[in-house]
């Protein structure tokens, strides 16, 4: 989750979608170069199993603007071949 966050932070989209699993993954990411991310909160960790796991985390940034957003979501996560990719989330 951390990684992911300071991919967003570095607009890394490589590893974005590196770490994205291929049954949910865009085939295209575009970031915002106009979003200056402010912090990662990391709520809640729930490992379900082996190879899936939950992470709620708040997300928060400021846009062109200088308008604040906070992206609360659960995250859910699938591990496979001794990897982590992000699979799908909610919106909270």
């Amino acid at each position: 989750m951390r990684s992911r966050y300071a991919a967003f932070e570095a607009l890394d989209r490589d590893w974005l979608l590196a770490t994205w699993h291929p049954s949910t993954r865009p085939a295209d990411l575009q970031l915002d170069t106009g979003v200056k991310w402010l912090g990662l909160d990391v709520r809640d960790y729930k490992l379900i199993d082996d190879t899936h796991a939950e992470v709620e985390f708040v997300a928060r940034s400021r846009v062109a603007g200088g308008r604040a957003i906070r992206l609360h979501e659960r995250s859910r996560f699938v591990r496979e071949d001794g990897r982590w990719y992000y699979l799908d989330g909610d919106i909270r």
